[in-house]
């Protein structure tokens, strides 16, 4: 055999193994998901369902059994961590894959593809923040977080802020729901308020929309007015994002009167209109 034509069965080798390297492990992991999807729901998931998440009853029955699909996926796929003395249990992970798993409706998903952790405070943590103050002297702050979204791979939360957004299912407020809107606007890069959207979508038109009602929020906020949207998504397009996500899901139909613009994008991005729940 000539050395070019053995050159060239090598490398044609070489792509097939490549090839298949890729393509074993993302076979394996789809067959996985979808056995786990077809596994029976737990009964004791289905009371915890029931005791501490409100909002899944609020759900259309098809989009109830698919929210349960992905939670067994999203169990089975994440770790869970506990930090400061607390100890995971089965309710925690069933409270916080639920809220985490409403974002995934009607939508393709790798299932957070980034995320690996989800480490659990009981309370609020403490995390150190350097700040720029007017003279331009940055300092070490410490501020009490009841979550937050790293692109590392992980997301942190609060287990009592946890269980408090998830009890009150209509007033806008939901921790999980808001940093697991930052892992999906993650996904492309640092969160910037501008998430992967579905093909075809305009993104021009969403980047209108969104910065239209960016700018209404902190003039709202600048003037101290109070309103539907937490002054807190004024800080950056991210925290706007996950802001009106949050209010998206639990208070939609006032969303929708508020800025109909703006919940048509949200809608078109999640795929659910939970107005109509």
């Amino acid at each position: 055999m000539d050395t070019p034509t053995a050159t060239l069965i090598a490398l044609l080798i070489l792509a097939a193994v490549c090839a298949l390297g890729w393509w074993l492990p993302t076979w394996w992991v789809a067959r996985r998901r979808q056995q786990l999807r077809g596994q029976v729901f737990p009964a004791v998931w289905r009371k915890i369902l029931r005791r501490r998440v409100p909002l899944v009853r609020r759900l259309p029955v098809d989009l109830q059994l698919q929210l349960k699909k992905h939670m067994q996926v999203f169990i089975a796929e994440k770790a869970f961590l506990g930090c400061a003395g607390l100890q995971i249990t089965e309710e925690m992970r069933v409270v916080v894959a639920a809220q985490a798993c409403l974002l995934l409706l009607n939508r393709p998903t790798g299932y957070y593809r980034n995320l690996r952790q989800i480490l659990v405070y009981p309370g609020a943590f403490a995390v150190q923040r350097a700040s720029t103050d007017g003279a331009g002297v940055q300092q070490e702050q410490r501020h009490a977080l009841a979550g937050e979204s790293w692109s590392q791979g992980q997301v942190i939360l609060s287990w009592q802020d946890t269980l408090e957004g998830a009890a009150v299912a209509d007033d806008g407020r939901n921790v999980v729901i808001h940093e697991f809107a930052h892992q999906l606007d993650q996904e492309n890069g640092p969160a910037n308020g501008a998430p992967l959207r579905p093909h075809g979508a305009d993104p021009q038109r969403w980047s209108q929309v969104f910065h239209a009602a960016y700018a209404r929020l902190q003039a709202q906020a600048h003037a101290g007015e109070p309103g539907l949207l937490n002054h807190y998504g004024a800080q950056d397009p991210a925290e706007f994002f996950a802001v009106v996500s949050e209010v998206f899901f639990e208070q939609a139909a006032e969303l929708a009167e508020y800025d109909p613009a703006l919940y048509r994008e949200l809608r078109g991005y999640y795929r659910v209109d939970p107005a109509g729940w």
